[in-house]
């Protein structure tokens, strides 16, 4: 019976870093298209953004389900709770920050293109970061 459990759990942690690798790869792709020689502006863009929104996305699943398996079916406490909403709110901060010329609340409103600027830099990197300290606080730390 305890096998089975390890053998389960083993393969959440598996599953979960899968969906984190392609996510990282996505993220990638999407902040960094030179390094899969796929450049093909001098700007970032309405598709890289979406694409490294999509990849960061995946992170956040896939660390979330890893996570999660570490608990080993105990009850999680309430600091993992308030950190898996930490995750879920840096996410969407991060979202709103890089789309924000789409959604009309940006520096870069139409008729212009849309393209990555420093203000929208600052709220990913603030949403990456809150999206960071919640994952942090979820890892189940024993005090056995």
């Amino acid at each position: 019976m305890e096998i089975q459990a390890n053998n389960k759990i083993k393969r959440r942690v598996r599953n979960g870093i899968i969906f984190l690798t392609i996510g990282l790869l996505v993220f990638l792709i999407g902040i960094k298209p030179a390094l899969f020689g796929l450049d093909r502006s001098p700007v970032i863009g309405f598709v890289q953004i979406t694409i490294f929104l999509v990849g960061l996305a995946g992170i956040c699943i896939g660390g979330i389900v890893t996570i999660n398996a570490l608990w080993n079916g105990k009850q999680r406490s309430i600091i993992a709770d308030i950190g898996y909403r930490l995750v879920s709110t840096g996410y969407v901060i991060t979202a709103l920050s890089g789309m924000a010329d789409v959604f009309g609340i940006g520096s870069h409103r139409f008729p212009e293109v849309p393209y990555f600027g420093h203000v929208q830099a600052i709220g990913v990197v603030l949403g990456q970061i809150t999206i960071i300290i919640g994952m942090l606080i979820m890892i189940p730390y024993s005090s056995e």
